[in-house]
């Protein structure tokens, strides 16, 4: 018996933790982004804004896999650490307004820190390994 085909993003992701975590974040978020829109119809712009940031995580780390040099690579990384913690930033402004419970903000904010922790690493690897070559 055959398994199912693998699509793009599980074939780029295979290996690849920072990847891996986006791609699921980024799910995790759309699926967020719904549940705003469905619950809390007035929020729309400020789920129509998490989702841009939380997918963008991903999309730019995968910008990056496909890089031209090295420096387009740190830049790409750079860009999805800031949409990281332009994520932060709208979960705690869900938080703060008690939009969302408790659990949810702990849960989405956990998986986001450890995404921006893992970019930290990798963009400061990533800057000292260019120093290094010169």
């Amino acid at each position: 018996m055959m398994g199912r085909e693998k699509t793009g993003n599980e074939k780029a992701n295979r290996g690849n933790v920072l990847g891996k975590k986006s791609g699921a974040f980024a799910v995790r978020i759309l699926k967020f982004s719904l549940f705003l829109n469905e619950t809390r119809k007035g929020l729309s712009p400020v789920a129509n804004q998490i989702l841009k940031s939380g997918t963008s995580i991903g999309a730019n780390i995968r910008e990056a896999s496909n890089a031209a040099s090295k420096k387009d690579f740190i830049l790409k990384l750079t860009i999805a650490l800031k949409e990281a913690n332009e994520t932060q930033y709208w979960l705690e402004i869900l938080r703060e307004s008690e939009v969302v419970s408790e659990k949810q903000f702990e849960s989405l904010y956990a998986d986001c820190s450890e995404l921006a922790y893992l970019l930290t690493a990798s963009v400061k690897t990533a800057k000292r390994n260019l120093a290094s070559e010169k």
